[in-house]
């Protein structure tokens, strides 16, 4: 094998532990943060970049401890179905694959030094939180995947918090630098309400890892949600991230005072009908790998839509 093989395959195995089809989750919150962020006239890029960019390496670290701690503890076997773990097929060595889950996670909290020194001690908390709870949806003593808290780490971090982070972080950069305090305006109900759409379709896709994974995390003991709640009730938990999802814009219409554009995500139901009838009627990777893909598509194409919506 030549060395340009190789260095194919390396790159190849290492988007594989990356797991690309996640990363609209880190995306998304930032879209629609900004987004709002320009309809409040706040905007800052600098800022945004910087959420985009943290948001991504916390998205990324998280995958890669994934891999690792569900490879070492034995909830990835030959027997699952799901996309191709690095750690559990041998491809890349598991020391390797925990250093680079600290390596991402150490490069996500130097990225953030910068929002830090512009939003002070609550991005400080923030920040530090959620990387610890990135390391700790597998990895420590009380793994959250495994004990059913994966769905509300999702929804409260790449939901919530992200996008009012994202939102906080530019509307923030009038006050004085390193703030101990949340300045008015830079936390509101627009941005909670926006945000709950990003958290309901975010989580979606991991309820689809994990009514795919059911059966194999069963017998390796991982108590996920899915595990806990049985394939009719994580089909309802489903359909219902996604019913937030389309009725948020509704509010923003009829309560908060935006404009009809502000409904534009809804021109992307016919998608998500699709997507929603494959996890409520299979059980099998086949169908429910396509199936998570499609779901994170929906929440990129919810974002843009969204973020359009309330621009225009």
């Amino acid at each position: 094998m030549s060395t340009a093989e190789v260095d194919i395959s390396r790159t190849k195995a290492w988007l594989l532990a990356a797991r690309p089809q996640t990363l609209p989750a880190a995306a998304a919150p930032v879209i629609v943060g900004t987004a709002l962020a320009i309809y409040a006239d706040v905007f800052a890029p600098l800022p945004a970049a910087m959420a985009f960019i943290g948001a991504t390496l916390i998205q990324i670290g998280t995958n890669f401890a994934n891999d690792y701690y569900d490879a070492i503890k034995g909830a990835d076997t030959e027997d699952r179905e799901g996309f191709t773990r690095v750690t559990q097929a041998g491809i890349i060595p598991p020391e390797q694959v925990k250093l680079a889950t600290i390596v991402t996670f150490t490069l996500a909290i130097f990225s953030g030094t910068y929002l830090v020194y512009i939003g002070g001690l609550p991005i400080l908390v923030i920040g530090l939180v959620s990387v610890f709870c990135g390391w700790a949806y597998t990895g420590g003593p009380y793994p959250l995947g495994y004990h059913g808290l994966g769905d509300l780490f999702v929804f409260v971090f790449f939901g919530i918090v992200a996008v009012m982070g994202t939102f906080y972080v530019q509307a923030v950069t009038a006050v004085e630098p390193l703030t101990t305090t949340i300045p008015e305006g830079t936390v509101t109900l627009e941005a909670f309400v926006a945000s709950l759409p990003i958290a309901g379709i975010s989580t979606a896709i991991i309820v689809v890892n994990n009514i795919r994974d059911r059966e194999t995390d069963v017998e390796a003991g991982k108590r996920t949600l899915a595990v806990r709640l049985g394939y009719r009730w994580s089909r309802v938990e489903y359909v219902a991230l996604l019913a937030l999802a389309y009725i948020t814009p509704l509010w923003f219409w009829l309560a908060a005072g935006f404009g009809p554009s502000v409904l534009l995500p809804l021109v992307s139901l016919p998608y998500a009908a699709v997507v929603t009838r494959t996890v409520l009627t299979r059980t099998d990777g086949e169908a429910l790998n396509p199936a998570l893909e499609g779901t994170g598509k929906l929440l990129a194409i919810y974002s843009v839509l969204f973020a359009v919506g309330m621009i225009a």
